[in-house]
């Protein structure tokens, strides 16, 4: 079976199909739980457990800094036993690991459980090695950019989402008290995880040509290959790793810091400062779509130079909304503002994975897990920064503009020998040549 050459939305008809839509709903899901704590954090689990700033901080930097180990071992194994065990085994730790979470009384046993609801971070390296997977080089980009923008939509949902459903379990009654009610809120998501892991595990396959379990003997000559050092020896896969820090890395920043900043800084009650804070992350639905089409089609005019040319610029745009958005004091201009952040952040990170497929080709899991590694990195660095400076947020935010900017630049030195953009190979897998 051949790669999909255009995206069918209203078809479940071929495997390219269904893996493209399961595998959004899986990324979602893990988003989703991933940040289930951020917007009950402020006012609801930081006052049950007696959480101080620095805790809480430390909490998302586990919560993060983990993902970036996690990330390298599911882009390994996506080389080495496929997408689709690594997705289905991911998402069952996820629910354990989120609906666990709520067993905590301690800070100890707290950030223990935050540790283990990072590794599903790591569900996006899954997206997108799969969608790359699936479809052809002239779609990939559009098809790696919404699935990961639709997927990342659920850090955004989840902002205005999981105060309602914690709001629902005391009125229910599954809940005694207000700050006890994110205990109860944390099975909601981890149930609906395992359905769609059954779901992934029934309708999906490894590549169109099938799961790698049935190619073994096919893949078994080339299988001894050291992808890690393969991708590690390529400078362009740690620029691409440097400048998705500078994107997603901060997309992940703000999606933890959105509903504080708006509570701090306007005064605004956790439901309103949820659905503010809300905008910015589902704005993935479409930006990263966008950011991922625009990099197929200026390809299409000029190959892979234009996409790595694209990719710059959007950063270049990300660092002064960055920058504007910090210097907001009205509610209005503030929340216009991170609208226009909002967009090129995503926008960013959908043209990254664009250009990813086609570096390094013999390690692409490897090389998507090192790349994706760095978003966490980044969003781990940029709250290390917020609690040894101790600045306001907003300060914060102005100076991890000019950072912004520095690393979009890097781009400019990652170069491509190929003149045009050919079909990448299944890692080690001569047998594949066409699934990738």
């Amino acid at each position: 079976m051949e790669k999909a050459t255009k995206i069918e939305l209203m078809s479940l008809r071929t495997v390219q199909m269904r893996t493209f839509h399961l595998t959004w709903l899986a990324f979602f899901l893990c988003f989703f739980g991933w940040f289930a704590h951020a917007p009950l954090m402020p006012a609801t689990i930081g006052p049950d457990l007696g959480l101080s700033k620095a805790q809480k901080i430390t909490a998302f930097m586990a919560s993060v800094g983990v993902t970036i180990f996690a990330r390298l071992l599911l882009g390994y194994l996506c080389d080495r036993i496929g997408p689709r065990k690594a997705y289905v085994g991911l998402l069952c730790f996820g629910a354990l690991a989120v609906g666990g979470s709520s067993f905590a009384h301690s800070w100890e046993t707290y950030l223990l459980s935050r540790l283990c609801i990072g590794v599903i971070g790591a569900a996006f390296v899954i997206t997108q090695y799969h969608t790359t997977v699936m479809f052809s080089p002239k779609i990939v980009g559009l098809a790696n950019a919404t699935t990961a923008g639709w997927g990342n939509m659920g850090g955004g949902v989840t902002q205005a989402v999981m105060p309602m459903i914690a709001s629902a379990m005391v009125a229910l009654g599954f809940a005694n008290t207000e700050l006890g009610k994110w205990r109860p809120a944390m099975f909601v998501p981890a149930a609906i995880m395992l359905v769609v892991a059954v779901l992934y595990w029934i309708f999906t396959q490894d590549s169109p040509e099938g799961n790698y379990s049935d190619l073994k003997r096919e893949r078994k000559a080339a299988s001894d290959e050291n992808l890690f050092v393969v991708a590690l020896k390529d400078r362009r896969v740690w620029i691409l790793c440097a400048m998705y820090a500078g994107c997603f890395g901060l997309e992940l920043f703000v999606d933890d810091r959105a509903a504080e900043y708006f509570q701090e800084r306007f005064h605004l009650p956790e439901h309103s400062a949820g659905m503010f804070a809300a905008i910015f992350g589902g704005m993935s639905v479409f930006a990263r779509s966008l950011g991922g089409w625009l990099s197929d089609r200026l390809a299409a005019r000029g190959g892979l130079d234009k996409r790595v040319r694209w990719l710059v610029a959007v950063m270049v745009c990300e660092s002064a909304a960055l920058i504007l958005f910090s210097r907001m004091g009205q509610l209005s201009l503030a929340v216009l503002s991170m609208i226009i952040l909002g967009l090129c952040v995503h926008m960013a990170a959908g043209a990254t994975y664009a250009v990813v497929p086609f570096v390094n080709r013999k390690a692409l899991g490897v090389s998507a897990g090192i790349v994706g590694a760095g978003g966490n990195l980044g969003a781990v660095c940029f709250a290390q920064f917020l609690l040894r400076s101790e600045l306001p947020l907003q300060d914060v935010f102005f100076y991890l503009g000019f950072v912004v900017a520095a690393v979009g630049v890097l781009g400019m030195r990652i170069r491509f020998e190929q003149p045009v953009e050919q079909p990448a190979a299944l890692p080690a897998a001569a047998a594949l040549q066409k699934a990738v």
